[in-house]
């Protein structure tokens, strides 16, 4: 599943609404009064800037006199928009592709794969937008064995003992409580009274899509119109929304948050949907693979294509928004649809962005069940023999991923761990509402390696070269794959695990001791930094390209002369 959207709606949907509204009618406060985030603080540096981000531009001070290599970076994600103007300049194109011929110039099995390759459509152009979470698909494989049936485990091969653990989780996940109902209905009913106002106030405001802002700055000259204000601005305040948030935003929000609920109400209830029908693939073989096609754009590339602006959009160039690396070439590739990927997808999406040259993977998705990890296990393997380092995100489930699941995972089936693959949480800022460390990130001392910035991001979206503040360990998944791409651009004698390595070691810990509110804890529970991640610490460029120059240097040296 795609990491990032409605995290705050899913934050507060922890409690009952109804507690939320009692609470919130108390507390209101202006839109207008709260803080503002500057775009692009997440580059900026805490000494210099007052913001706790990566140091970018001191990083760019070091290597002003280097000349780096290009870098490719795979994006597998929903999609990216290769028309976008911050984007057009860093795509990566295949050249051995005769772009529009219809054939597969290259032999690789995929015809025009000049950008990348979308794993989700078929031949005719058809393509997969919503998909199944997986707990879903595996219930109605599982429920014919398990469902309503006595079942003593002592009696199970170790096999089956699996098995029945995997649909317990199942169970759990898929049981729907009277307020899971009353919550859903509420929000279901919030949604539609915004509508009513929403179609009121852009008479009023003169256009289709106005932020919150602008609506706290409009006069209504009608009590319907004033009425319709109110309601608005005091509802989008008690579901959280910040100023910036435009009513389009807000209600792809809060239509994905009803989508996803509706979907877990009614699992047990409806038939599975088929969404793959259209596909015609075996998703249980890896060697049907020659499937999909070459529209990376799809259905909606929004969160893809913020993902590579924040990795690559072109710098300083007076557009929206700077990426990180000035050195990568984005190559997209579509394998995660609104619902959670299938393992299969995310395996072949893997060995395509290895063997189309990528040295560094960006894989902001998850999902908490993976019934063909041998499949994507085998992947990771793969890009470690080629070299590539594998950037994943935690996931946005506010839980310790130390004791639950978020796949794909470093952890291997024969419980050996992956040197080539890297995942992170999300880290804010004090001057942040969310503070330093993201309330939604998931977190863990062993499986998590690193904190990155998460939280309001700002960058690149689809339609009319536009771009949009969002948030998730998505974002801070590419922040990382852009440190990543410049440590093995200008030191590319570097292989992957040492730039896990020196990310790792290079992260600031100035704040490792410091305690802060655990992600998802409903008794202000205090954790130190230290216990979120293995570094104990946040990414910086700066101290990153410290590090490679020092690490490169000692390995140069070492090495036996040429002849």
């Amino acid at each position: 599943m795609i990491l990032g959207p409605f995290l705050h709606l899913m934050t507060i949907m922890r409690f009952p609404i109804s507690t939320i509204i009692v609470i919130g009618i108390f507390s209101i406060q202006a839109i207008a009064q709260k803080n503002y985030t500057p775009a692009g603080w997440h580059l900026m540096d805490k000494a210099t800037d007052g913001y706790h981000g990566i140091s970018l531009e001191k990083a760019y001070q070091l290597v002003k006199n280097k000349k780096p290599v290009t870098v490719v970076v795979g994006v597998i994600d929903g999609g990216t928009d290769t028309t976008h103007e911050d984007l057009k300049e860093v795509l990566w194109r295949n050249i051995r592709e005769i772009p529009g011929n219809g054939k597969d110039d290259d032999g690789n099995g995929y015809v025009d794969d000049v950008y990348g390759w979308n794993f989700l459509g078929n031949a005719n152009g058809q393509n997969i937008g919503k998909e199944n979470i997986e707990a879903i698909r595996l219930y109605h494989v599982m429920k014919d064995d398990f469902e309503n049936k006595p079942i003593d485990p002592a009696t199970l091969t170790n096999e089956q003992k699996e098995q029945y653990a995997i649909w317990k989780k199942i169970e759990e996940k898929l049981n729907v409580s009277a307020e899971d109902r009353m919550n859903f209905r509420l929000i279901q009913a919030t949604a539609k009274s915004l509508e009513k106002q929403d179609s009121v106030l852009q008479e009023i405001i003169g256009k289709k899509e106005y932020t919150l802002e602008e609506l706290e700055k409009t006069v209504p000259t009608t009590d319907l119109s004033k009425r319709a204000k109110f309601n608005f601005l005091r509802t989008a305040q008690l579901l959280e929304f910040e100023p910036d948030k435009t009513n389009v935003e807000i209600f792809e929000d809060l239509n994905g948050y009803l989508s996803m609920q509706e979907m877990l109400l009614t699992a047990k209830e409806k038939p599975l949907n088929n969404y793959r029908a259209i596909i015609g693939d075996n998703p249980t073989d890896i060697n049907d693979r020659f499937y999909g096609n070459n529209d990376v754009m799809a259905t909606d590339a929004k969160h893809g294509t913020h993902v590579a602006g924040i990795i690559a959009a072109v710098r300083n160039n007076g557009k929206g928004g700077d990426g990180v690396a000035n050195n990568v070439k984005i190559l997209t590739v579509r394998a995660v649809p609104d619902g959670d990927e299938y393992d299969k997808d995310v395996a072949l999406s893997i060995r395509y962005a290895v063997d189309n040259g990528a040295k560094v993977i960006n894989m902001s998705f998850g999902k908490e069940f993976s019934p063909n990890k041998p499949f994507v296990d085998a992947a990771i393997r793969y890009a470690a023999e080629k070299d590539v380092l594998l950037v994943h995100a935690a996931g946005n489930d506010s839980k310790n991923i130390d004791e639950g699941d978020n796949f794909p995972t470093a952890i291997l089936g024969n419980n050996t761990r992956a040197d080539n693959m890297i995942t992170i949480g999300a880290s804010g800022d004090s001057s942040i509402k969310s503070g330093m460390i993201a309330p939604f990130t998931n977190f863990g001392k062993s499986t998590v390696h690193l904190l990155a910035p998460g939280v309001k991001i700002y960058n690149t979206v689809p339609a009319g070269n536009r771009y949009t503040f969002l948030e998730g360990t998505s974002m801070a998944a590419p922040v990382v794959s852009g440190i990543a791409a410049l440590i093995r651009g200008y030191y590319p004698e570097l292989n992957a695990t040492e730039v896990k390595r020196i990310l790792m070691e290079s992260s600031d810990r100035s704040l490792s001791k410091e305690k802060f509110d655990e992600p998802g804890s409903e008794k202000n529970k205090k954790i130190p930094m230290a216990d979120l991640c293995a570094s104990g610490g946040i990414a910086n460029a700066y101290t990153a390209l410290l590090l490679a120059e020092k690490v490169s240097s000692e390995k140069l040296k070492r090495a036996p002369l040429q002849k």
